[in-house]
């Protein structure tokens, strides 16, 4: 569960409030969905949901509302996945900022390939790799208690990673050099965020909720090209998923596990100050 570096997994007191943060949540808009299938996620959904199930009678609603969530959030890595490129199963996959293990417990299963997920989360490491164990994944699944900006993994080891929805608590620049080392000549790299509008974004009332909401820091969305051609990862798709998230925050805001947040996110996505978006970038 260490890192294989001599540094320390958490260089700044940032970090430390970061990793604080995740090793006490206990949320259950994340363990209540996970419960459901044993794939335990921590991003959002993407796609239209099932209306019918706001209709659905009580006790059975809440359960009805909480499975649908699931599904989008499922959907979402899913699409992630989508845009990894042609992996076969010598090949492996880097999940940076992962979590309780979703994503890549379904990228084992889609491509039979070895899996490392990292995050300076301690218990997030521990409940990853649990999961992995009670699915008899762990000899190819395996997550690590490290830094995503400098994991420790060899240079040119990876075919292909990924961020989702953790990008926002780094440095653009710092983390896309990290990756470029990692990645193998055309490789690719996957990234899916919520980012500040450039023109009309900026620190909106909205989006400035969801940074301390989230002890995070969100990045415009120029910040991100830059930050990939400074690092020689060129984009090959850009997907604005704005509009695909929406329905998804529409439902949220009516569950039994809303927190609060799912306002600032409806009004920044319709306001336009904040995007939903994918980056598919080769390392050249």
């Amino acid at each position: 569960m260490t890192s294989s570096t001599t540094a320390p997994v958490l260089r700044t007191d940032y970090q430390k409030a970061v990793a604080e943060y995740w090793d006490y949540e206990r949320d259950p808009v994340n363990l209540r969905l996970g419960e459901i299938d044993g794939l335990y996620h921590h991003h959002y959904g993407i796609g239209d949901y099932d209306p019918r199930v706001l209709d659905a009678p009580a006790p059975a609603r809440d359960d009805t509302i909480i499975e649908e969530m699931h599904r989008l959030e499922t959907a979402q890595a899913d699409f992630l996945l989508d845009h990894v490129g042609d992996i076969g199963p010598s090949a492996r996959l880097l999940d940076a900022g992962s979590g309780r293990g979703g994503t890549s417990v379904i990228a084992h299963s889609r491509f039979g390939c070895q899996v490392d997920g990292v995050t300076i989360s301690e218990a997030q490491v521990a409940f990853a790799n649990d999961q992995a164990e009670r699915r008899g994944i762990d000899d190819a699944v395996r997550f690590h208690y490290r830094n995503m900006l400098d994991s420790g993994f060899e240079a040119g080891s990876m075919r292909g990673l990924w961020t989702n929805e953790s990008t926002m608590y780094v440095d653009l620049f710092e983390l896309f050099a990290e990756f470029a080392r990692l990645l193998a000549h055309g490789g690719r790299y996957v990234c899916i965020t919520g980012c500040s509008h450039d023109v009309t974004g900026g620190r909106t009332k909205a989006v400035s909720r969801i940074d301390e909401h989230y002890t995070c820091n969100i990045h415009p969305r120029s910040h991100y090209f830059k930050a990939l051609a400074a690092n020689n990862l060129v984009p090959i798709n850009v997907i604005d998923l704005t509009t695909a998230t929406i329905p998804y925050w529409e439902l949220r805001a009516q569950s039994p596990v809303a927190t609060g947040i799912e306002e600032a996110f409806l009004t920044a996505y319709r306001e336009g100050s904040f995007h939903y978006l994918l980056i598919a970038a080769d390392r050249v």
